[in-house]
């Protein structure tokens, strides 16, 4: 498979800020949910496989959030837990089997690191494409912060007496929230990964992150497309931030194995990639 990397090394002036397709003038999140009016978009997707759970690792956990409703998270806390903390943000379909697996998996690789995979649907699980559109244009940018916040909040109350390290990853729609998620924890984020989300593209916002941001982007992707990650690159140069670019050549969502047109090969060495970024970047 040909990989091609950039990474942000050198300084652009003169540079004005770069709005990405489908996402100027509005939140980033509110723009990959109005994907969901395309058709096309919606069919893009196919509903997923069945994902069957062996030895769970971690455990259900709610938490109140500052808009006076609880959350849920699925936590998998280790044996030499520390102050160091993975926030896992799942795909349109929700808090579904596919991404407890992943955090499981997560959590075992990371090894001392405790991973929260969130619940950004309150309890909701997709099973098919529509329910998954409706769902995402129904969840409220509001309520995704104050899930966020809550999180936070979470581990400084429950989980550590020390600062916590936030390190963020997520695909697809959650990919676009791993981001928000950095942004929100300022100096106490480390590292981001985004797959194929929509990145934010307010250059004034972008200035405010604090860690560095992997993205992993699918060449064939009609609508997180060449122009959209072109644009966010710009914008992150523009706002002095490091940024690195994997590119595969696969289609949007490839690397969920629950997804039928898994790629195992791309998945794999994204897989790889987001490990070993995220590992440097908790220990």
């Amino acid at each position: 498979m040909k990989r091609f990397i950039f990474i942000s090394v050198f300084i652009l002036t003169g540079v004005t800020s770069v709005c990405a397709q489908h996402a100027c003038c509005q939140p980033a999140d509110q723009a990959f949910a109005g994907l969901a009016d395309d058709p096309r978009f919606v069919m893009q997707h196919d509903e997923p496989v069945p994902v069957t759970l062996h030895d769970q690792a971690g455990t259900m956990v709610s938490f109140p959030t500052a808009d006076g409703k609880d959350a849920r998270a699925y936590v998998v806390r280790p044996d030499q837990a520390g102050s160091n903390f993975l926030i896992v943000f799942h795909e349109w379909w929700g808090l579904n089997d596919h991404i407890i697996q992943m955090a499981d998996q997560l959590a075992a690789d990371l090894k001392d690191v405790t991973v929260i995979a969130v619940d950004l649907y309150d309890g909701q699980v997709a099973a098919t494409r529509e329910d998954a559109a409706s769902a995402m244009q129904s969840m409220s940018t509001e309520r995704g912060i104050h899930i966020i916040r809550g999180v936070q909040q979470l581990v400084q109350n429950q989980y550590t007496d020390e600062q916590p390290t936030f390190a963020t990853i997520g695909w697809c729609m959650g990919g676009g929230w791993s981001l928000q998620a950095a942004l929100e924890y300022r100096e106490l984020s480390s590292a981001c990964v985004i797959y194929y989300g929509m990145p934010e593209s307010d250059a004034d916002r972008l200035s405010q992150l604090e860690c560095p941001v992997l993205f992993v982007f699918a060449k064939q992707d009609k609508w997180i497309s060449y122009d959209v990650v072109s644009g966010f690159k710009k914008n992150m140069l523009h706002a002095g931030k490091k940024l690195r670019i994997l590119e595969y050549d696969a289609d949007h969502a490839f690397a969920n194995p629950s997804n039928p047109g898994y790629n195992n090969e791309a998945a794999l060495e994204a897989y790889a990639e987001s490990l070993s970024f995220l590992y440097t970047a908790l220990h």
